[in-house]
């Protein structure tokens, strides 16, 4: 056990409760492979305390100032940039990113908390002029109830704030399972807005085994709004529950995100700025660029300056600060790489570099970028997850759009061209809920987060923030 790794429990009625007899699952660090602490998973009786301590805080948390809302998260965010170094120590040991790329995570959804504080200030109703006198008739925006929220290990600190953030300020209280991978950001959270004076019940944190858990919180009559971050298929999974129940949801699914270069481009530029975006989190990034396509008078010098970066990175523990990537975050992410990549070769393509696990402790792969690739690899159409790009080549513009949206996903794109003709009919044309031009983009608090198609439903940040937890009531009156 690592000595200054955080004790593990839920978070319920303004409580940390420890595992007791319950079952637990171990929390392993993948750069060492060591056993970090034991995580507790939720019983039935557990879940039940979470319902109803959001059921009961939420009779009055509804009706609370948004001043007091927008304290409270001023608080958290204050307290967020202070104890920063900790939490992205702690997050680095059970997730494995590099320790400057965890710390930032931390101090950058500071700002969320501080966006979340203003805005909810602004959730404003409006007068309906009448049609005849002495009639009145206006709209107000109502807290929709106690919501439940599901979020992925990748960015877990991050992914996590989004949702509470959003649902405290609407003044709706929240049960949030987090991931069992990476479960120190969470405690943290919890820690953050218990001292910032949140409410007992408006926050709870429970873990536990995802397809009970989620069905169960989903199914709860306490329930009125579903939020979820993950993969394609288990968001249409949840997303179907949820809509046999009629409750709303906000879904941030999967992507597969293509990257068009035009031959005008600045290509040294794009390649080493593509380098760094692929191994950010080792490639497990739901916007990580994947799909790369090079007009083919670019193509041989953007692979060229491409690989190079990617060859001469250095690959260890996220606690080092030489390091620019750290491991994959679990053992089972390396399968999925190894089957990718057998895959490819299989189907004739070429393994430019990287395209193995690397030999050594821990839950390492190697950067890896494959050319010679096409529809019948599987690479091409399911999102790796990894740091593992393709790259293909084109001639003309509609040619490489049209593989573009080819796929049913629709979270991030990006396009590099000094041609303004280009990039109007690139933002035009690509189907993404986010267009991305001549830069890797950046996920701001003050603008919306979110894909189309198979990529999800709704968004999160910017001024729709506060939408999907929200309701809207007409109130006419003789």
């Amino acid at each position: 056990m690592i000595e200054s790794y955080p004790s593990l429990g839920f978070f319920i009625n303004g409580e940390f409760i420890n595992a007791g007899n319950r079952p637990t699952q171990a929390v392993i660090n993948p750069a060492t492979e060591e056993v970090l602490g034991q995580l507790p998973l939720a019983t039935q009786a557990d879940l039940d305390d979470a319902l109803a301590a959001a059921a009961a805080a939420f009779k009055t948390w509804k009706h609370s100032s948004p001043m007091e809302r927008s304290a409270i998260l001023r608080k958290a965010a204050e307290s967020a940039r202070a104890r920063a170094p900790q939490i992205g120590r702690n997050l680095t040991l059970d997730q494995g990113k590099p320790l400057s790329q965890a710390i930032a995570e931390i101090v950058s959804c500071a700002d969320h908390c501080d966006w979340h504080a203003e805005e909810c200030r602004r959730i404003y109703g409006r007068i309906i002029p009448p049609r005849r006198a002495n009639f009145r008739q206006y709209v107000i925006q109502e807290p929709i109830g106690v919501c439940a929220a599901f979020t992925p290990w990748n960015f877990p600190f991050n992914q996590a704030i989004r949702k509470i953030s959003a649902a405290i300020g609407a003044g709706c209280t929240i049960i949030l399972k987090g991931p069992e991978d990476s479960p120190s950001a969470i405690m943290a959270i919890a820690e953050l807005f218990r001292d910032a004076g949140l409410p007992k019940g408006v926050l709870n944190i429970v873990w536990g085994d995802p397809p009970f858990v989620s069905d169960y919180l989903i199914r709860s009559p306490i329930v009125r709004k579903i939020s979820f971050t993950g993969s394609v298929p288990v968001g249409k999974q949840l997303a179907a529950l949820a809509g046999a129940h009629m409750k709303p949801v906000t879904m941030e699914l999967g992507g597969h995100s293509p990257v068009l270069i035009l031959d005008d481009a600045d290509i040294a530029k794009t390649a080493r700025s593509l380098a760094r975006s692929k191994i950010r989190n080792a490639g497990q990034t739901c916007v990580s660029p994947t799909r790369i396509y090079v007009q083919q008078k670019a193509y041989d010098q953007f692979l060229s300056e491409f690989t190079s970066q990617l060859s001469n990175i250095h690959i260890g523990n996220g606690l080092d600060e030489a390091v620019d990537m750290g491991p994959l975050a679990h053992e089972r992410r390396l399968a999925a790489m190894g089957d990718l990549i057998a895959d490819a070769r299989q189907q004739g393509a070429t393994v430019e570099i990287g395209g193995e696990r690397l030999q050594r402790e821990g839950f390492f792969y190697a950067p890896t970028v494959l050319t010679n690739t096409h529809h019948a690899c599987k690479i091409m159409n399911e999102e790796p997850f990894g740091p593992v790009a393709t790259v293909t080549a084109f001639s003309e513009l509609d040619e490489a759009i049209a593989e573009a949206n080819r796929l049913p996903y629709g979270l991030a794109a990006y396009a590099f061209t000094n041609n303004l003709q280009a990039s109007v009919k690139l933002s035009n044309d690509i189907e993404a809920g986010m267009v991305h031009l001549n830069h890797l983009g950046s996920a701001l608090p003050e603008a919306p987060f979110g894909g189309i198609k198979d990529s999800g439903i709704g968004s999160e940040g910017g001024q729709e923030t506060f939408n999907a937890y929200l309701v809207t009531k007409l109130i006419t009156q003789a």
